[in-house]
């Protein structure tokens, strides 16, 4: 994708949209917490959905999906999946 740069007639990329991000960081952060079961990884995906979803950058489908992860009880070693 490519802009009208307001300084000149050139043209250049744009960033990444922000809900590729926002997804990717908290696809990032599932992982982490479905590796590592720990308080950390646990808030870690819990600040990064709720950043998301106050942003309006998660949909309501994987906004579900962290919303049903978190639900399941786990402790470190848990090897249930989601």
């Amino acid at each position: 994708m490519q802009v009208q740069n307001l300084s000149s007639s050139g043209t250049q990329a744009t960033t990444p949209a922000r809900h590729l991000v926002a997804t990717a960081l908290i696809g990032a952060a599932v992982i982490g917490y479905l590796v590592h079961k720990t308080p950390e990884s646990r808030t870690r995906l819990e600040s990064l959905s709720q950043m998301a979803r106050t942003l309006g950058e998660l949909s309501a489908t994987d906004a579900a999906v962290v919303t049903r992860l978190l639900a399941i009880p786990a402790t470190q070693g848990d090897s249930r999946h989601v």
